[in-house]
């Protein structure tokens, strides 16, 4: 099977045509530019299509993006930025990393899939929010730390009222428990952890936490700070 009927079969939502071409464009730039740019170990087509755009299209389904600002915190390579933008056209999708190799590959990959709702955002999470704070919708995250330590540098960025999305594997349940605490005191509140399976893969879940109050101007620490003693 190709990509593109790949990624058909493996899809948790219906994908229109123009959508799946997107996102086959996506997926045949990962693997032509990989090596370039270090993006991700899983390159043939029927990881790509499950792990990378199976995973990214479960976030898609629990979570409503249209007309939405996004922050996708710690994009790498693009996952879930290119995966929200190609599906939702609607949703504004800043891409956040530190490495700028890898959001060029967002930005040019963005472009020739035709992707337009993308825009970059190069530094780190923690000094970027100076300028950012509490101005989008929904933050997301997949595989960055864990959600201790990553509630501190997504939360900042969300809108009272939004909500940050939390990709995780099986592990998700447990970090809800163990970052419960510390959302709170960062304004936030765990509404829902959504299961979204991935076939033939581990079990995958969106933990959903939604804003309540404004973070405390304390937070986010920096990043070895937030390492040493999570919240």
């Amino acid at each position: 099977m190709t990509l593109k009927e790949l990624t058909k079969k493996y899809s948790p939502i219906e994908l229109s045509e123009e959508v799946l071409s997107r996102l086959e464009t996506v997926g045949v730039r990962l693997q032509e530019e990989n090596k370039k740019y270090n993006l991700t170990a899983l390159t043939a087509d029927e990881d790509v299509a499950l792990l990378h755009f199976a995973d990214c299209l479960g976030l898609v389904r629990a979570v409503d993006f249209t007309g939405k600002t996004v922050v996708d915190v710690g994009c790498g390579g693009g996952f879930p930025s290119l995966v929200i933008g190609a599906a939702v056209p609607e949703a504004e999708v800043h891409a956040l990393d530190s490495t700028a190799k890898k959001l060029r590959f967002v930005e040019e990959t963005a472009e020739i899939a035709g992707i337009d709702g993308i825009s970059i955002l190069c530094g780190r999470a923690e000094e970027l929010v100076k300028d950012r704070r509490e101005s989008y919708d929904i933050a997301v995250s997949r595989g960055v730390s864990r959600l201790n330590m990553l509630a501190e540098l997504c939360l900042p960025y969300v809108k009272v009222g939004g909500i940050f999305a939390a990709m995780k594997g099986a592990t998700g349940e447990a970090e809800a428990a163990e970052a419960e605490k510390g959302i709170a005191r960062l304004g936030g509140r765990l509404k829902a952890i959504i299961p979204t399976p991935v076939p033939r893969g581990e079990d995958h879940c969106v933990i959903i936490i939604e804003k309540l109050r404004p973070t405390p101007v304390e937070y986010p620490r920096q990043y070895n700070k937030i390492k040493a003693k999570p919240l």
